[in-house]
């Protein structure tokens, strides 16, 4: 079986305690550039017409199922 590499991540990116592992790709980018990217993709999503956008009656009834959730659970969060 293979074990995960649990070491924490410092600020700068980089794994701590000597880990074999290291940040690639999006992972390696700066949060911004990250945002851009996703950005561009949500954008390419709504032209292409794949993008789901809620109507005001979808959400209502989406507000009223969380609510009842909430009520039903007792706990306010």
């Amino acid at each position: 079986m293979a074990t995960q590499d649990t070491s924490p991540q410092r600020q700068d990116g980089t794994a701590g305690a000597g880990s074999k592992r290291s940040l690639r790709g999006f992972a390696a980018m700066d949060p911004q550039r990250q945002r851009e990217i996703a950005s561009l993709g949500g954008r390419a999503a709504h032209q292409s017409g794949h993008a789901h956008e809620f109507t005001t009656e979808e959400a209502r009834a989406a507000g009223k199922k969380r609510h009842a959730m909430r009520s039903a659970n007792g706990a306010a969060r």
